[in-house]
Parts: C-alpha cells; sequence; structure tokens
C-alpha cells in the first residue's frame, strides 16, 4: 500500500470517528430540543447532560485531527475544499463555538432568560452544524469542489439536491445514533421510562433516515449520477451492510439485548461513510483531483504517519479510559446539578 492510500485511511479514519461519536453527540442536542417544556422536558435533558458532559470536548478533537492531516498531506485539496466551501463550513464553525459555549455557559447562567438563551442556541446549533457539515460533504461527493483560483461557486457547491439531502441525513443519522446511546444510558442507570422514550425516538429517526436514503437514491441518480453509479457498483456491499447493521441495531434494543445494540448502530454508520470513500477512490475530489495528485511529497507524508502512531499510541489509551469511566459510573458528579434542567430553575 501507498503512503498516499495509507494516509487517505487515516484520514478516513478520523472522518469515521468525528461521524459516530461527533453525530451522537449533535443528537443529543436534537433530543435536547425535542424533549419539550421545563416540566416535561427535565428528565430528559438531566440524562443528556449526564451522557454528554464528560465527553462532548473530546469529540471535537476528531474534526481538529482531520483538518490537520487534510492540510498537510492533501493542501492541493484542502485549499479547493477551504475555499469552494467556505460558506457552509465557516457556519458549521460558528455553530460548534456557539453549541460548545452553551452547553458549558448554560447550568450557571445567573438568569432565567439567560439559561432558555443558552438552552435554545445549544439545541438549535446541534441541529445546523451538522446539516452544514452534511452540506460541505454533498458538494464534494457530486463533485462541486473547483480546484480553480476563483473557488468555483460559493453557493452551488453547497446549495444543490445532493448537499440538502446529505444535510438532512446527517441530522436524521446524528439524531438515531445518539437516541441508541441514549438508550444505553438509561439502562445502565436504571431509567426504564427513559430507556422506553428513546426507543421510540431511536425507531422514528431510523424511519426517517431509511426514508431519506431510499429518496436519496433518486436524487443521486439526477443530480450526481457518477457517485449513484459507483455506490451501486463497488460500494455496494457496504451500502447493503448499512441496511443490515441499522436494522439489526432496532431489533437488539427492541429486545433489550444485554450488549451490542451500540456496535451495531455504529456499523450502520461507518458502513454508509466508507461505502462514500470506496465509490470516490481514487479521486479526494470527484471528477477533479486524484489523491495521487493531491499528496504532499511522500518525505511529508512519510512524518505524517509516523506522528500520527505516536499520537494515537499516547491518546487512544486515555479516551478509551475515558469512555470506560463514563460507562461504568466512575464519573459521579461530574454534572453540575443545575445541568439537570437548567431552564427550570428560577432565581
Amino acid at each position: 500500500m501507498s503512503p498516499v492510500d495509507l494516509t487517505a485511511i487515516v484520514l478516513w479514519l478520523g472522518l469515521t470517528a468525528y461521524a459516530v461519536f461527533g453525530g451522537a453527540d449533535f443528537g443529543a442536542g436534537f433530543w435536547d430540543l425535542a424533549a419539550g417544556d421545563a416540566e416535561r422536558g427535565a428528565s430528559p435533558r438531566a440524562l443528556i447532560a449526564d451522557a454528554i458532559g464528560p465527553v462532548w470536548e473530546a469529540n471535537h478533537t476528531w474534526l481538529i485531527f482531520d483538518l490537520v492531516i487534510l492540510w498537510t498531506a492533501f493542501p492541493v485539496a484542502f485549499a479547493a475544499i477551504m475555499t469552494s466551501l467556505f460558506v457552509p463550513l465557516c457556519l458549521a464553525a460558528v455553530g460548534i463555538v456557539l453549541r460548545g459555549a452553551a452547553f458549558a455557559f448554560r447550568p450557571v447562567v445567573g438568569s432565567a432568560r439567560g439559561r432558555r438563551l443558552t438552552t435554545v442556541i445549544f439545541e438549535v446549533s446541534s441541529i445546523v452544524t451538522p446539516f452544514f457539515l452534511g452540506a460541505a460533504g454533498g458538494g464534494i461527493a457530486s463533485g462541486r469542489v473547483s480546484t480553480d483560483v476563483g473557488g468555483g461557486d460559493l453557493i452551488g457547491s453547497w446549495l444543490n439536491p445532493t448537499s440538502i439531502l446529505v444535510g438532512l441525513l446527517a441530522i436524521a443519522v446524528c439524531a438515531y445514533l445518539a437516541a441508541v446511546f441514549l438508550v444505553a444510558d438509561a439502562r445502565r442507570l436504571g431509567q426504564a421510562d427513559l430507556a422506553a422514550l428513546f426507543l421510540r425516538r431511536a425507531t422514528g429517526a431510523a424511519v426517517v433516515a431509511g426514508v431519506l436514503a431510499v429518496v436519496g437514491i433518486a436524487v443521486l441518480a439526477i443530480d450526481a449520477p457518477v457517485l449513484a453509479a459507483e455506490l451501486t457498483g463497488r460500494g455496494w456491499p457496504f451500502v447493503l451492510a448499512s441496511g443490515v447493521l441499522g436494522a439489526a441495531a432496532l431489533a437488539a434494543i427492541t429486545r433489550r439485548a444485554p450488549f451490542g445494540t451500540r456496535p451495531l448502530a455504529i456499523g450502520a454508520v461507518v458502513a454508509v461513510i466508507w461505502g462514500w470513500g470506496v465509490a470516490q477512490y481514487p479521486d479526494i475530489l470527484p471528477r477533479t483531483l486524484s489523491l495521487a495528485d493531491a499528496a504532499a511529497p511522500s518525505g511529508s507524508l512519510g512524518s505524517l504517519l509516523v506522528v500520527f502512531v505516536a499520537a494515537a499510541v499516547a491518546i487512544a489509551p486515555s479516551l478509551a479510559l475515558l469512555f470506560w469511566l463514563t460507562q461504568a459510573n466512575r464519573l459521579e458528579g461530574h454534572v453540575p446539578e443545575a445541568a439537570a434542567d437548567p431552564a427550570a430553575r428560577v432565581d
């Protein structure tokens, strides 16, 4: 395997990690919005705060990781993507910043109006951010990113049928992942009523994602025929695997399987992402720029891979420990009491 292909795999692994863990994080904000008013939404919001409180900052390290890899290993593609998709990527970045700030400050804001405002910012940002990230991904996948000095179409590159489809699908997938994760968290904490609530929501999100995927076949056939042909060609095993794993995840949580629900849900999402990667290979920008043409010199790629291995050895154990401590209930008290229902507090 060439250094270019190996570096591309590392890049895609980072994208996969962000889609899964960051996606579940965004989806939790979606369900925070759906929780309802202060009284009805107190318990769901408390569970959501407990679930994402220890990990929400760690999840975004994968985005930084991918940006560094893309910038260092494929600088031509990085420049083209950041130029053509400047608008959705900037809006996504603003959403990430506002969302993080709102989640961090809402438990300690001194006024009821301030707490309501931070809650709304957190919830809305949790929806619009994955949409813009998905829209940017749709622009790349449909071949709308230009390598021209002018930067291509700043609006049409992301405001098109494929991008809108992928953006909506991103929201649905994030909601699905979060609901599945929250079912497991509710059961871990002995909250059967919340487990039942998020089981229904996981089922609903899965149905919406499935409908969007079916509609997407027709949309891609018209708007991005090359991508559609590759997905149904060499990418079909991944598409099939995604459907099977998604159905298996729903069956597992419905039957209250003691383990395996989250891996199955994660597998369904991973299959979609890697199906896209396989369909697009060997191009990094379809029909415009190949991985080989976009790659940095081999010496730079070799140094980058060495740094990646060193970083993985240093960071992976700490991330694994963080997730284990969270799931083993060893981080009691990590969520401030006010976070249970920040909108319900009165001065």
